[in-house]
């Protein structure tokens, strides 16, 4: 079963959710939960059987599929994709089995469970066609989600974030086109496969093109400024479970193809562009951040933090070392958590006031303690509070970029003090003070299915915050490989000098514990 293991992860949602289509209405919840629960098991046994020690692909399956022009079904998972991977099931799980909605839930959760297949193909597919279907499937899912159970600007806001993210992929497919035919010039043979074309060194003039069209395509669905526009539209008009795995998993897809494509295929366009997109990674952490203090939403305060923090993602993966690389990865995976559970507690106020403005709050934590010590708790772990999970990936981010350019960084760093302003002045004005509005009075606190989702939540963010290692470890494997390669496909001087040569340092720090 092992052998097969990352294409049952990929279709069992999706057989699950054409045999829903059966399922009685009243039992769609349990059945749903019940499927969400065996697929983030079946990750979680994917992490134990996975070699920590490893750098390259585990669990790799290959079926050809139009062999003519080297179109293959290839999967395979490394440190890199693992955790996002169970992040992806795990999100799915509690979604599903704290869903508050009510409007009809079946199509609901058969969505959900479409959803996941396209998630999971996008992290595990190693052909590069293969990977764009499921990238493109995402949108389906997620697009209906925003304008079936979305607020009153719903069909703007899922229209504007389809054609925002279907635009960007069409030129990343005509970059992906490119690549096949460039591989075809140099053996003789058509191939989509990821790991074929990274035997590939292309000059330093096509890297650079190649690199923008891929660019466009991944930064619109991070999203980087100035194409992030069609976010807070989303995250406003979504249902609550459309904001929780839009924050947690598909923005992620965007900084995981980076390092997945962009990285270890234009080495030299890589460090070229290092600098622009540094900048351009410094204006999302500061605008955003400043567009989130001015917020009377606090749902569009959790919504443009989001965009921020992912500057700090961006920045840490265009390090270029393995610190940076390993950082913007597990920051990923933390802002996946706290980003997702704070988007549920938003859903949790909401689905009692059915309002958002944090004006018709205040003294909440007096109403609601249980309530206000989990937003507390997730607040400080988005503003990087040291021993909770964010703190560990923003650390290695901004250190590993800090190798790069110290004022960059320094800036950047002073930007992340502004999200503390911001989610204190949320807090205060939303938990502290009295209560002014008799509505307020007599709210009931988080019940026993919020609770199912929101403890686990806290609990991890303070495990990885404490003990970071389980995750990193494997991340660092696979990142040094990525680095190493990078070098050793790097043409010019600079990017030689920029991206560090692991077998040099490896060699030097052996050479220093032996004398």
């Amino acid at each position: 079963m092992l052998d097969h293991i990352l294409s049952i992860l990929i279709f069992f949602p999706a057989l699950a959710a054409m045999l829903g289509f059966v399922v009685n209405k009243e039992s769609m919840r349990a059945y749903g939960t019940a499927v969400a629960t065996i697929e983030f098991f079946l990750s979680l046994w994917l992490w134990f059987a996975f070699d920590s020690s490893v750098s390259g692909m585990q669990f790799m399956e290959h079926i050809a599929l139009v062999p003519t022009f080297g179109i293959n079904y290839i999967v395979g998972v490394d440190g890199i994709s693992l955790f996002i991977i169970i992040l992806a099931a795990f999100f799915t799980m509690i979604g599903i089995a704290s869903l508050g909605e009510t409007k009809d839930v079946k199509n609901m959760i058969i969505t959900l469970l479409f959803l996941q297949m396209t998630m999971v193909g996008v992290f595990v597919a190693l052909d590069a066609i293969v990977f764009y279907v499921f990238w493109e499937l995402s949108l389906v899912p997620m697009l209906y989600i925003i304008g079936a159970w979305g607020g009153p600007l719903r069909i703007y806001a899922s229209v504007k974030f389809f054609l925002y993210t279907f635009t960007g992929s069409l030129v990343m497919l005509v970059g992906m086109l490119f690549m096949a035919y460039f591989y075809y010039q140099a053996t003789g043979q058509w191939s989509f496969a990821i790991l074929d074309w990274y035997r590939l060194i292309l000059p330093e003039s096509f890297q650079t093109w190649l690199f923008v069209a891929f660019f466009i395509g991944f930064a619109i669905k991070v999203p980087m400024f100035p194409f992030h526009t069609w976010l807070p539209y989303a995250h406003g008009q979504a249902p609550t479970i459309g904001s929780v795995i839009l924050a947690a998993i598909l923005l992620k897809m965007g900084t995981y193809a980076f390092i997945r494509f962009s990285l270890p295929l234009f080495p030299d366009a890589s460090v070229y562009f290092m600098y622009p997109i540094a900048v351009l990674a410094i204006i999302m952490i500061i605008y955003t951040a400043m567009v989130a203090y001015a917020q009377k939403d606090i749902k569009q305060v959790v919504a443009y933090s989001s965009v921020s923090h992912m500057g700090v993602i961006i920045l840490g993966t265009f390090a270029l070392n393995v610190e940076g690389i390993s950082g913007s990865i597990f920051l990923m995976i933390a802002h996946g958590v706290v980003s997702g559970a704070l988007f549920l507690l938003v859903g949790v106020i909401y689905d009692r006031r059915h309002t958002k403005l944090m004006s018709e709050f205040g003294g909440l934590a007096s109403v609601m303690p249980r309530y206000a010590t989990i937003f507390g708790l997730m607040l400080m772990a988005s503003v990087g509070l040291p021993l909770t999970i964010n703190f560990v990936g923003e650390f290695l981010s901004l250190l590993g970029f800090y190798k790069q350019s110290h004022i960059l960084t320094l800036l950047a760093g002073t930007a992340i003090i502004v999200g503390a302003i911001y989610m204190l002045a949320a807090y205060k004005k939303m938990f502290f003070g009295v209560v002014t509005k008799e509505e307020n009075r007599n709210l009931p606190d988080v019940n026993k299915r919020e609770l199912i989702a929101l403890i686990p939540l806290a609990v991890i963010t303070v495990w990885l915050g404490i003990y970071p290692k389980p995750v990193l470890g494997p991340i660092n494997t696979s990142v040094e490989s990525v680095v190493q390669l990078m070098h050793e496909k790097a043409i010019s001087q600079e990017a030689k000098e920029r991206i560090p040569n692991l077998d040099i340092l490896i060699n030097k720090t052996s050479a220093k514990e032996a004398h």
